[in-house]
């Protein structure tokens, strides 16, 4: 089966869509299909192309047996809804004008959203190579850009969701990551046998036990001595409500054997940096988006991680994908959210579950933890087994690939 993806967002950015599509891709190609990835320059967080990709149109490459195309994009950070817009955009037009012509004759085309610009290049591949397309829902968009209030124009509103209903039916198969999406979709009139749920997964292979010497390496290189880490690795957002976590260090100050720390970037970012000065914390550090090989090594040294959301009834319906990553790590979690990721959790019995932006419940969650080495333990133990027993990525990329041949074998 020849499989065409088209992304916006793809290795070696980081990132669930990046994560979730390459190592689907790894796994198609060790299946024997033959995948090509129509995807834009990397940029992603930072809006920072890298120096070999400058002043080109497209650039065809192979990475561990992914033919991977490469187009134009207009680059710009992470953060500002309206030149982030324009960044889809672009590459909507690029992925067409250079990407279509470099493509090998497909069987199929899947496509990922967000946002759904560049499920119209989906469309426009499925009609001129006269091959089905899925449509790949990892977001509801714009619904979700709606409801945290960065769009508010009604009739541009109404154009986007005309849009967005009119590419659901055009698609052959509609894919979401959460049973929540699906039953919004159905709600919306798409027929339930059109929709198929892949969740999020772990690629638990990349998240074994590292040797102890590595994880000392990395704390000698921060300076971080016998303190408890206590992690958050991600996108620093206005989704995530980082600044609840950094209420619950300012309240835990006078615990000098535990150090919150953050890795990654993104638009809340430097609001979160004047908000440690501005109360002058110095059991928080900031640490600059890392490379997602070495995402593992974080959750191996931290003695426990956040996986925290702004609390709004939207993201009841989402589950961060970096928690699975967690507890494949074997570290244990504190969550700060609710709705089918915080059911999750609960069953996975691997984390402690509390309100979303609850300050003193995630404080009396970390202490409950920090303070209990046999239960911090246990919840690293039962999370592995978890994920391992529910959510390997090569399971979900094999009951994806067979989504993949039912449809080209009608």
């Amino acid at each position: 089966m020849k499989i065409v993806v088209i992304c916006h967002y793809f290795y070696p950015e980081i990132g669930a869509p990046s994560a979730r599509l390459f190592e689907m891709a790894k796994y198609w190609v060790r299946e024997g299909h033959e995948v090509q990835v129509v995807t834009c320059f990397p940029n992603h967080p930072t809006g920072i192309v890298p120096d070999k990709y400058k002043g080109k149109r497209s650039e065809v490459e192979e990475i561990e047996g992914v033919t991977i195309i490469r187009n134009y994009v207009y680059a710009t950070p992470n953060e500002g809804f309206y030149k982030k817009t324009l960044g889809h955009l672009s590459f909507m037009f690029s992925s067409i004008l250079f990407g279509f012509w470099k493509v090998k004759k497909p069987d199929i085309i899947l496509v990922s959203s967000p946002t759904f610009f560049s499920v119209f290049s989906g469309l426009f591949y499925s009609v001129f190579k006269r091959k089905p397309f899925v449509f790949e829902v990892r977001d509801l968009w714009p619904d979700a850009v709606v409801k945290l209030g960065a769009l508010k124009n009604k009739l541009i509103i109404s154009c986007l969701e005309r849009m967005e209903l009119f590419l659901y039916r055009r698609s052959k198969r509609v894919v979401t990551v959460t049973k929540s999406f699906k039953e919004q979709l159905i709600e919306r009139g798409i027929p339930e046998n059109k929709i198929e749920v892949i969740t999020n997964g772990v690629d638990l292979p990349q998240f074994e036990a590292l040797h102890p010497e590595a994880v000392q390496s990395l704390r000698e290189a921060y300076q971080w001595g016998e303190k408890k880490i206590l992690l958050y690795v991600g996108a620093h957002g206005i989704s995530q409500g980082l600044s609840t976590i950094i209420e619950v260090a300012d309240q835990l100050r006078h615990r000098h054997d535990l150090y919150f720390v953050f890795v990654g970037e993104g638009a809340e970012k430097r609001k979160l940096e004047e908000l440690v000065l501005e109360k002058q914390l110095g059991n928080v550090q900031f640490i600059h988006e890392q490379p997602k090989e070495k995402i593992a090594l974080f959750y191996q040294a931290a003695y426990l991680s956040f996986v925290p959301l702004r609390n709004l009834p939207l993201f009841s319906a989402y589950i961060p994908s970096k928690m699975f990553e967690i507890m494949g790590s074997g570290c244990p979690i504190v969550a700060s959210l609710a709705g089918e990721a915080a059911r999750i959790l609960e069953d996975s019995k691997g984390a402690i579950v509390v309100q979303a932006e609850n300050v003193e419940a995630i404080a009396e969650a970390v202490l409950r933890i920090a303070d209990d080495r046999p239960f911090r333990d246990e919840l690293g133990n039962l999370g592995k087994l978890f994920v391992g027993r529910n959510y390997s990525r090569d399971a979900l990329a094999g009951k994806y690939s067979r989504l993949l041949q039912s449809i080209t074998t009608r």
